[in-house]
This record gives C-alpha cells, sequence and structure tokens, in this order.
C-alpha cells in the first residue's frame, strides 16, 4: 500500500513529492477563481459584485469541507500509520458519506438564508437577484463538492496529491471552454448568464468527481464488497466531528476575519481598498507553495505518528519549517523587487498601486509566521489533537485583529500602512505561541525532548 513508503522514505523527497503536487494544483484553483471573475467582468461589474458577494457563502462551504476532509485525512493516515488497514478502510467507507450529509445541510441553510444575508451586506433588487441567480446552482450541486472532499481525504491520507492537482488543472481549462459557452449560449445550450459560470463550476465538480472515485477505487480502500460499510455510524460520526469541528471552525473564523479586516481597511477610502484586494491575491500567490507544504506536513505527521515513528514526526516538523523559511525569503525578495509591477498590471491608478505597495511591503515579512502557523496547524491536525486551532484562530483573526484595527484605524487614526504593522506583530505573537504550544504537546505525546 502506497502508505508504506509514508513512513520509511526519505522525509525531505516525500516532503517534495507531496507539496509540489499540492502547491501546483492551488495555483491553478486560484486561476479558476480568475477566469470566474473576468467572465463575470464581461458580463457587468454588478455580475462581479454579485459573484463577490456570493463567494462569502460558497466559502463557508468549502471551508467545512476542507475542514472534515483534513480530519478524516488525519484519522486515515494514523490508521495506515498504524498498519490497521481494516479500520482506516471501515473509516474511509463511513466518511466517503459523511461529507456529502453534512453539505445537504449546509445547502439547506444556504437555500434559506441566503437572500437575508445577501440583503443585510446592502444586495437589493437586480443585485440580489443576481447573486441568488449565481448561488442558487452552487447550493445545489454542494453536494458534488463535497463527494470530492471525502474522496480526496482518502488520496491525500495514502500520500496522493497528484489525482486532486489533476482534477484541478483540468477545472482551470474547462472552465476557460464552459464558461463562455454557458454565458452566450451555443447551439442547443442557451445564453444563462451569470448563472452559467455557475453551472459551468458544478459540471466540472461532477466530471472530476468520477475521475476521483476511479482513483479511490483503485486504491481497493473503499469496495462495494459490504454495502454496509457504507452506512451511518454514530460513534464514528462523532470521532469524525470532534476532529473536523476545530478545522471546519478555523476557516469560518478565517472568513470573518475577512470581513473584520475590510471594514477599517474601508475607512481610508476605495483607493485603499482596490490597492488592498489586489495587493492581497499577489501575496496569496506567493503563499501557495506553503499551503502545499501544510497539506504535506498533514499527511506525514498523521502516518508517521500512527505508526509511533516519533522521531520522523519531529523530523518532518523541522524539515518543514526549514522549506518553509526558504520559500518565504523567495516570495518577500521576488514581492520586493517585482511588486510594485505586479499591482500595476491590476490597476494604473497611482494612488491604488501606492496603497497595494504600502501592504505588500509590510506584509511579506509575515511570510515566516504564516509558515509556522500552517505547519503548525497541520502537525496538530495530524497528531488529532486541533481543539487549540480554534483559539489560535479566534485570537489572531477576530480578537487581536479587531482590537489592534480599531487602536490603529478608530482611536490613533494612523496611516493606512501603520494598520499592516499592527497586524504583523499581531500574527507574530499567534505564530509563537502555536510554534512553543506545539512542540511542547509533541514533548507530552511523543514521550521526547525537541
Amino acid at each position: 500500500m502506497k502508505s508504506n513508503k509514508l513512513t520509511t522514505e526519505d522525509i525531505p523527497s516525500l516532503i517534495k513529492q507531496l507539496a509540489i503536487p499540492a502547491s501546483t494544483g492551488m495555483f491553478f484553483n486560484t486561476m479558476y477563481n480568475v477566469v470566474d471573475t473576468f467572465y463575470a467582468g464581461l458580463i457587468s461589474t454588478q455580475a462581479v459584485s454579485a459573484l463577490t458577494l456570493s463567494f462569502m457563502v460558497f466559502f463557508v462551504i468549502v471551508g467545512f469541507g476542507y475542514g472534515f476532509s483534513s480530519a478524516i485525512t488525519a484519522i486515515l493516515g494514523n490508521s495506515f500509520g498504524k498498519k490497521r488497514n481494516h479500520l482506516a478502510s471501515i473509516y474511509a467507507h463511513k466518511g466517503i458519506l459523511f461529507i456529502p450529509i453534512i453539505g445537504i445541510f449546509l445547502s439547506i441553510l444556504g437555500l434559506i438564508f441566503s437572500p437575508a444575508l445577501f440583503t443585510l451586506l446592502g444586495a437589493n433588487g437586480e443585485y440580489l437577484d443576481d447573486a441568488m441567480t449565481y448561488i442558487n446552482p452552487i447550493l445545489f450541486g454542494t453536494i458534488f463538492f463535497m463527494f470530492n472532499f471525502s474522496l480526496n481525504s482518502i488520496l491525500v491520507a495514502l500520500g496522493d496529491t497528484k489525482t486532486y492537482r489533476n482534477t484541478l488543472i483540468f477545472g482551470f481549462f474547462a472552465n476557460l471552454v464552459l464558461n463562455p459557452l454557458f454565458i452566450y449560449g451555443f447551439l442547443f445550450i442557451p445564453a444563462m448568464g451569470l448563472q452559467g459560470i455557475a453551472i459551468a463550476t458544478v459540471l466540472i465538480q461532477v466530471i472530476n468527481m468520477f475521475y476521483m472515485l476511479y482513483k479511490v477505487l483503485q486504491t481497493k480502500v473503499i469496495h462495494f464488497e459490504k454495502l454496509e460499510y457504507f452506512l451511518p455510524n454514530l460513534r464514528v460520526y462523532k470521532h469524525f466531528l470532534s476532529q473536523g469541528i476545530p478545522s471546519s471552525l478555523n476557516m469560518l473564523i478565517m472568513s470573518i476575519g475577512s470581513l473584520i479586516l475590510t471594514y477599517f481597511v474601508a475607512h481610508y477610502g476605495i483607493e485603499a481598498m482596490a490597492g488592498y484586494g489586489i495587493a492581497f491575491r499577489v501575496e496569496q500567490l506567493m503563499l501557495l507553495p506553503c499551503l502545499g507544504l501544510s497539506t504535506a506536513v498533514l499527511t506525514l505527521v498523521s502516518n508517521n505518528y500512527g505508526a509511533k515513528k516519533y522521531d520522523r514526526v519531529i523530523e518532518i516538523l523541522k524539515t518543514a519549517l526549514k522549506y518553509g523559511f526558504v520559500l518565504s525569503t523567495i516570495g518577500i525578495i521576488t514581492l520586493t523587487i517585482i511588486g510594485r509591477f505586479l499591482i500595476s498590471l491590476f490597476d494604473s491608478n497611482a494612488t491604488v498601486v501606492d496603497f497595494g505597495v504600502d501592504y505588500l511591503l509590510v506584509e511579506i515579512w509575515i511570510f515566516y509566521a504564516y509558515v509556522i502557523l500552517f505547519i503548525s496547524v497541520s502537525t496538530l491536525q495530524g497528531i488529532k489533537k486541533p481543539k487549540m486551532i480554534v483559539y489560535i484562530a479566534l485570537y489572531r483573526q477576530i480578537v487581536a485583529k479587531f482590537l489592534v484595527a480599531y487602536i490603529i484605524v478608530k482611536i490613533l487614526d494612523l496611516e493606512f500602512i501603520y494598520l499592516w504593522f499592527g497586524i504583523l506583530v499581531m500574527i507574530y505573537s499567534a505564530a509563537i505561541f502555536a510554534y512553543y504550544y506545539t512542540n511542547s504537546l509533541l514533548k507530552k505525546v511523543c514521550h521526547r525532548t525537541i
């Protein structure tokens, strides 16, 4: 079984094998969203706004899917590491339906509450109609997104990050073709406008689901010999919930934190908001390799912790941090040199560019802290101790972020750039705590001194 190599082969080599495909997939996923935004812009500015508004609801759904997927990966990885492959298979069968069940529940909530939420955020009339036109097909298609999360959790636990990468690459190119086809119509396909973008997204998920199911069936972890394996089990589901809720809440808290920050950035005006939005996207592209690294850490830590190879767990943490710091340094140097140029590609307004550069030249120095946070969170998930993740997220995304921003923006009324210096201090404090907490916990669970 593929998982054997995860507990025996050279760790630096394994990290590269897992992280590079994961990072590549994330890049194409980011570009997928760029394509959607581009085609929405061809329809109207209002369509772009409706897409942006709808993404808030979509992010919550994706956040829960990602959270429970990570949890099931950790549970499966521990079982594979212990060589309890039959137990892992049972967990996989239960998990493959568990996440879609969560998705159905979220879809119902979304259909009920989306109109009120959009209205609360200022959408009305045609603007509200556009937002609902986009989000409704997404909500009905949520079950396919969730099936893909459950399938991917199995593959990642086995060390396969290439399959999901392939689906994201396919999705990007398929989106280039399907978006104009469904927006403007062709032959028997009617013109669907903004709704066409959503339908294209759901269709791509359906296609990817069949491909991923094929890859999962090849592993023999999932089979149809005993259909009772698929039936819900409250004890197993409770285990999934205890591991998945902290990770899912972490994603939900992140979305709330983004809203808080957006509220305070708006204090500086539309041009500041535009500069921040552009620079944020540029920054995220540079962080993608570090996110891929965190996926590799989750897979390797869960398997090796399950195998009780604690020396390797410690080595994984140290090696991943080393690679992360190297990647961060490359990102810092790159954005210092060409950051202004990259921002200017999106907007030629000099004031917008200046605001974006102010954000970027401070934010890039937080890359090291992000690496520590990403890897610490993946390690805590991998050893099945995820509860502290929620408290760290609450601190850095809501409590500290609100207090820092409120003091700098509302009380002291400082310039735009000082907001980011405040955020820098806050995130480093969270990263330092996460690092020492993770190390302390590893000393206890691994019975070793790190």
